[in-house]
């Protein structure tokens, strides 16, 4: 039997709202883009005694394009409808996302990564059949590992942190010259 490939509805956005100090977090439904780009920065140079350039990753920016069509009753359209409705800006814009992959799961528990964002809204109305919203979530944090639980069928979910995040310093390799 061959390999199983990952479909990318195994990879599940949860969007955080917080109210009255408690964050809950909702499922991303009726997205249709949520394109992640990690947007590395590199470190290039080219030393005069070789004849190619060296590059190295020494950070990243990550950011999520997407899309929405906007759907009634929905906590996570209505806040990003907020948001643009009323031009919010700076802490105000703020929002946790969680990226639950379904597929890697221990005792009911699985894999998740999470990382506050930036809400850029860019377009508000686009589309003829559906009100549709798109933008980019900037990130604003460093990525935090855990584990994700849910108690009904991953309509919201309870993150977990683990003991590492992915806050790398940028470290630069030793030349021997």
């Amino acid at each position: 039997m061959g390999k199983k490939i990952l479909k990318r509805c195994d990879k599940v956005a949860f969007y955080g709202i917080t109210a009255n100090d408690t964050t809950t977090y909702y499922r991303m439904k009726g997205f249709t883009d949520f394109t992640v780009s990690k947007n590395p920065s590199e470190y290039s140079r080219k030393y005069v005694d070789e004849n190619f350039e060296q590059s190295d990753v020494v950070g990243y920016s990550p950011s999520i394009s997407f899309a929405l069509d906007v759907i009634n009753e929905n906590a996570v359209h209505a806040d990003i409808e907020g948001i643009s409705k009323n031009e919010s800006v700076g802490a105000d814009v703020v929002r946790s996302i969680v990226i639950v992959d379904t597929s890697k799961a221990t005792d009911g528990k699985y894999e998740a990564v999470k990382r506050d964002f930036a809400v850029i809204i860019d377009t508000e109305g686009g589309g003829t059949d559906a009100y549709q919203i798109s933008g980019t979530l900037k990130s604003k944090s460093s990525s935090v590992l855990g584990t994700a639980t849910t108690n009904d069928n991953f309509a919201t979910i309870s993150f977990t942190s683990s003991a590492s995040s992915l806050d790398h310093a940028a470290v630069l390799p030793e030349t021997d010259l």
